[in-house]
């Protein structure tokens, strides 16, 4: 794990045992970070400080029933951050919350679809989390003790990413197919009310993609502008999601967005 600054950079780690796969920034000064793993595992990145597995996080009951459809290790696909609590979104496995910023770990209320695909915060609704799983996404509304289905409208049910704007809790971008795999007939849909309607964005931006817009390929910048890959193309929208303009092709296909 390398931080890059306008002063130089530092390698925080020289490797981990495990494949990374996800990161999350908590602190510049001095540089904290969390890491997500395969296993799964999270470590915490202090610079200056050797890697450390989160003692409480490894000791979760319900880790006995987190898998993967295809047998191999799940893993710790997404994380995000409102404050000081922490949400880790497992493949398969469901959400865990930390309220302390990793120190300890509990899971989300059942109520959630297991096979997230990647979790969310709203920086302006500190209790509000949102989830993107294998049945389109979820709302909560109090740190994931309850989740409300927002399903309705949304054509296809397999999620994979999603993004909230920075200045509006209630605009969100998100991205549903026909399922895993290759021609899964992807699209991308906006929402102006928290995912109670949802509304199809074609403006600019392609009707289907053959592969699915996936983990990490949607986000909001902090300005509000918004951004979206499609295999080499990044797209971005100054309208929040409604209309959309090619701005960069990249030489291979683009992995993530942050």
């Amino acid at each position: 794990v390398l931080l890059l600054t306008a002063e130089g950079t530092t390698q925080l780690s020289n490797a981990l045992p495990e494949p990374i796969e996800s990161l999350l920034f908590l602190a510049a000064d001095p540089a904290h970070l969390l890491v997500g793993t395969e296993g799964p595992h999270i470590y915490r990145l202090v610079e200056g400080s050797p890697p450390q597995r989160l003692d409480n996080f490894e000791i979760l009951p319900c880790r006995e029933q987190w898998y993967t459809p295809w047998g191999g290790p799940p893993a710790v696909r997404s994380l995000a951050r409102s404050g000081d609590w922490i949400y880790a979104d497992i493949h398969v496995g469901s959400i865990m919350r930390s309220p302390d910023q990793g120190v300890c770990w509990e899971p989300v209320t059942p109520e959630l679809h297991e096979d997230v695909h990647q979790v969310a915060t709203a920086p302006l609704a500190p209790e509000r989390v949102y989830a993107n799983p294998a049945a389109a996404v979820y709302l909560s509304e109090d740190r994931g003790s309850s989740w409300h289905h927002r399903s309705n409208g949304l054509p296809q049910h397999y999620g994979r990413a999603i993004a909230v704007h920075p200045h509006d809790p209630d605009c969100l971008l998100a991205t549903v197919s026909g399922g895993p795999g290759n021609n899964v007939d992807a699209k991308l849909f906006r929402s102006a009310d928290a995912g109670l309607t949802w509304t199809h964005a074609t403006a600019g931006f392609p009707a289907t993609t053959r592969h699915n817009i996936d983990t990490f390929q949607l986000t909001f910048s902090a300005d509000g502008n918004a951004w979206a890959a499609v295999e080499e193309t990044l797209y971005k929208s100054t309208d929040r999601g409604h209309s959309w303009t090619a701005t960069f092709c990249a030489p291979k296909p683009i992995i993530a967005l942050t």
